[in-house]
């Protein structure tokens, strides 16, 4: 029982010794990088940036929007307890024609919207901290396109 302790502990530290030495290494590409994790009070404010909508998609009516954080990382965490994550983490928020139903967008997938009527639409996006405070906002218009009316079948 005593050796298989020693022989553990001798696996453990060498396998310690080996993690050590290749988080030691870096490549080219990591020369000049900051650290991986920054203090949140010198971390840069949040921005977010939305593409304008995929028009192929948006001539069928659906409204597909991409978009960019910067100094925020969007993924499903919420309370306060995650607010001192760094780097930091939120969410998004998305209000369509200023609707009481926003909705939490907690990925980095593109943002989808379907059902809307042809007509000009308002959504707002922002980004929120995992209690909800907003960080950075941007609101755009979109234009659902008339969609032509189905072919009715010919009589003979």
């Amino acid at each position: 029982m005593k050796l298989s302790l020693i022989a553990a502990a001798s696996l453990f530290a060498g396998l310690a010794l080996a993690s050590a030495t290749a988080g030691a290494q870096t490549g080219a590409t990591d020369v000049g990088r900051p650290a991986p994790v920054i203090p949140l009070a010198s971390e840069p404010a949040a921005k977010l940036v939305v593409y304008p909508p995929l028009a192929d998609p948006l001539a069928r009516g659906v409204v597909i929007l991409q978009y960019r954080t910067e100094n925020v990382r969007i993924i499903p965490v919420f309370g306060d307890g995650a607010r001192g994550v760094s780097p930091r983490v939120g969410h998004l928020h998305v209000t369509v024609d200023d609707r009481p139903g926003t909705w939490a967008h907690t990925s980095g997938d593109p943002i989808i919207v379907v059902g809307l009527t042809p007509g000009v639409h308002k959504m707002l996006i922002e980004v929120a901290d995992p209690t909800h405070k907003i960080l950075a906002a941007e609101s755009i218009a979109v234009t659902v396109p008339e969609r032509p009316a189905a072919s009715q079948p010919h009589a003979h």
